[in-house]
C-alpha cells in the first residue's frame, strides 16, 4: 500500500484546443476535469495499475468534496482533513503539438490546528504503508520544515519516504534523510545553484542531494530521461514517445511506479520511465494502467553516459 500526501490538492480542468490565440473565443474540441496535485495524481496512477492506496489532502467547501467524491469513484481511499479555506481550482490548455499553457490557483492558506491535524492524519493512516509518498508544493500557512516534520515523524514509526518538492522545502526536508527525493531538470539545477548542461552535470547535483542527506535521488530530464543515484550507484534510462498529448501528471506517474515496483535499482527505474512515457500519452492528467504501458521499449543502464548533452541545457 502507497499513502500519499498532498498538502495543497487541486480539482483540475483541462481543455484541449487547436492553438491559443490571446483575445480570442476558443472553442475547446475536447475537455475534462480530473483530481489534481502530485500526490493525488500518485495515487491515482498506483490505483491504476491495480495497488492499493490512500490519500490524505485537506479538503474544503464545494471543490474539496468534488474532489474527494472523483478519487472515490476511482477507487482511492481519502482521509480528508476538512478545513476553512475553499480547495483551488487549476486549469490546463493543451494544444495540438503537446504545449500545455497552466493556470493554477493559489489555494487556502492552512491553520496552524489544520496543519498539525494533516501530520497527525499521517501517522495514524500509515499503518502497513511500504512508502509515504509526500508531494507537491506547500500552501499558505505551512513553512518551508513542514515536510521535514513529516519526514522525521514517518522515520520514527518506521515508513519509507518518498518525497517530491522543491526549493526551501526540499533544502529544510533534506536533513531528515528522506529516503528517495524526486526533482525534475529544473528544480535538480536549483537545489545545486548551478546550471546543467550533460548528464554528467546532473549525476553530481544529485550525488550532492545525497551528501545533503537523500539517501537516494530519482530525476526526470524530461525528453533525455531519468536518473537514479542511489547507494549502489548511478543509473540511466530512457523510453521513447510517438507523440505527447499532456505532459500534466507525467512526473507523477513516474513516481507511481517506480514505487509500486519497489522503489529500487534498475527494474524499478524501468518501471517509472514506462509509467512516464505512458502519461504524457494521455488526454489531461489522465494515469495510465497496465495495458497502456510498453516496457518492451524502455532503456537503462548503469554505465551512465556522462559527457551527454541534455536537451535543453538548466540554468
Amino acid at each position: 500500500m502507497i499513502l500519499t500526501v498532498t498538502p495543497n490538492p487541486s480539482l483540475d480542468r483541462t481543455y484541449e484546443i487547436p492553438a491559443l490565440d490571446r483575445g480570442a473565443v476558443l472553442r475547446a474540441t475536447a475537455d475534462r476535469i480530473d483530481p489534481g496535485g502530485k500526490g493525488v495524481n500518485v495515487s491515482r496512477a498506483v490505483a491504476a495499475a491495480g495497488h492499493r492506496t490512500l490519500a490524505v489532502l485537506p479538503l474544503g467547501g464545494p471543490a474539496g468534496a468534488a474532489l474527494a467524491g472523483l478519487l472515490g469513484a476511482e477507487g482511492i481511499e481519502v482521509a480528508g482533513v476538512q478545513v476553512a479555506g475553499q480547495t483551488r481550482s487549476n486549469i490546463s490548455v493543451a494544444e495540438p503539438d503537446g504545449t500545455l499553457t497552466k493556470i493554477n490557483a493559489t489555494g487556502p492558506e492552512l491553520t496552524a490546528d489544520e496543519s498539525e491535524a494533516l501530520l497527525t492524519t499521517v501517522g495514524e493512516r500509515s499503518a502497513g504503508a511500504d512508502w509515504i509518498a509526500c508531494c507537491g508544493s506547500l500552501p499558505r500557512g505551512l513553512a518551508p520544515e513542514w515536510y521535514g516534520e513529516l519526514v522525521a515523524r514517518a522515520h520514527r514509526a518506521g515508513a519509507r519516504i518518498a518525497l517530491d518538492t522543491s526549493g526551501p522545502s526540499l533544502t529544510a526536508a533534506l536533513r531528515e534523510r528522506p529516503d528517495i527525493v524526486k526533482p525534475n531538470a529544473e528544480e535538480l539545477a536549483q537545489a545545486v545553484g548551478r546550471p546543467l548542461a550533460t548528464l554528467g552535470d546532473a549525476v553530481k547535483a544529485a550525488e550532492e542531494l545525497r551528501a545533503s542527506g537523500a539517501r537516494a535521488v530519482l530525476a526526470s530530464l524530461g525528453a533525455d530521461g531519468q536518473l537514479l543515484v542511489d547507494e549502489e550507484g548511478a543509473f540511466f534510462g530512457s523510453a521513447p514517445v510517438v507523440a505527447v498529448r499532456s505532459n500534466v501528471g507525467a512526473g507523477d506517474a513516474s513516481l507511481a511506479g517506480f514505487l509500486a515496483a519497489g522503489g529500487t535499482g534498475p527494474m524499478a527505474l524501468a518501471a517509472a520511465l514506462a509509467h512516464g512515457a505512458a502519461a504524457v500519452q494521455l488526454p489531461g492528467s489522465q494515469m495510465p494502467t497496465p495495458a497502456d504501458l510498453d516496457t518492451s521499449a524502455v532503456r537503462t543502464t548503469d554505465a551512465v553516459p556522462l559527457h551527454r548533452a541534455l536537451t535543453e541545457p538548466v540554468s
